[in-house]
């Protein structure tokens, strides 16, 4: 058996290239994960559209089932991916053992490093680790990730409740935005550091807001300037919103941006070199082929009977 990992990475001419990351988006795993966003984004946004006079009681009805419908299709995008390596007679990445394990250590760090603030300012230094193995092993790896690590993360931390389904979606957006940033393939060193540093900063900041958005509907009556307003235009509620993210959760949503982009800057460098080179010593999607051990060939001439004259 030749294993071409020995030459994965180099491109002809002897150039390095980006390592294939497990699970790239492909033709089936991509309409899976855009169905479970459209319906995560349904499922925050749905109280926007409440008619005049509707009472609110909070997520706890729907929740079960947006995570009764978030398993299955969680579950359908790592079948695609494993699917669409298999399709390819092993030659195209995809899931396969190699990516299983790798997803749980990291989905088991991401876990481990959460509970270290222990929401003290909203430092939660799993963030910079969830961007960076987006930023390596791909998009639709990323997205897997990133929900399967909140929802770990949650029964570690006794976190289990309504927002977790909504929890898991936010982390999934997060890693999945990062697999998606360009120079995968050129970008190195002091400018990729910058970019996920800027990112990590926005993403973090983006996940306190959309996770606002799944708890300040239900909060009506209790603060007029800042509580949402059933049926009032969006003109109107979004300024409500604006003033509740203010005066809720910025205080926390600035120091996890701080401390994500701080760690993509210091220890950023060697993370992403040491998931490369896991990546790399991995092989994902490396062509393996098979042919006859040496001497084999030989042998086998040597069997055949002389031709007949």
């Amino acid at each position: 058996m030749v294993d071409a990992r020995s030459h994965h990475g180099r491109a002809r001419g002897g150039a390095v290239s980006a390592p294939a990351g497990p699970a790239p988006l492909g033709r089936r795993s991509g309409p899976a994960l855009a169905l479970l966003s459209a319906i995560g984004v349904a499922a925050f946004g749905w109280p926007l559209l409440a008619s005049p006079g509707s009472d609110l009681v909070g997520h706890s009805a729907d929740a079960p089932w947006l995570f009764a419908l978030m398993l299955p299709l969680l579950l359908a995008v790592v079948v695609a991916q494993i699917s669409e390596g298999r399709s390819a007679g092993g030659g195209a990445p995809g899931l396969d053992a190699k990516a299983v394990a790798l997803l749980g250590v990291l989905a088991a760090a991401g876990a481990a490093l959460r509970p270290l603030g222990a929401g003290t300012a909203g430092l939660e230094p799993m963030f910079f680790l969830m961007v960076l193995a987006g930023r390596v092993l791909g998009a639709g790896f990323g997205f897997v990730l990133g929900s399967v690590s909140m929802f770990a993360s949650a029964l570690l931390t006794g976190g289990v409740g309504p927002w977790l389904p909504f929890q898991m979606l936010a982390m999934g957006w997060v890693c999945l935005g990062a697999g998606l940033l360009p120079g995968t393939a050129a970008l190195r060193g002091r400018r990729e550091h910058l970019l996920l540093a800027g990112y990590g900063a926005l993403a973090a900041v983006a996940y306190g807001t959309v996770m606002n958005l799944q708890g300040w509907p239900y909060i009506a009556g209790q603060a007029s300037s800042i509580a949402f307003v059933p049926g009032d235009p969006l003109s109107a509620n979004l300024p409500r919103f604006a003033l509740y993210c203010l005066t809720t959760s910025l205080g926390w949503d600035l120091p996890r941006a701080a401390l994500t982009a701080v760690l993509c800057l210091t220890v950023g460098g060697p993370v992403l070199r040491a998931l490369r080179r896991t990546t790399r010593r991995a092989a994902f999607g490396a062509p393996v082929a098979f042919a006859p051990p040496a001497g084999a060939s030989a042998v086998a001439d040597a069997d055949e009977p002389a031709e007949q004259h």
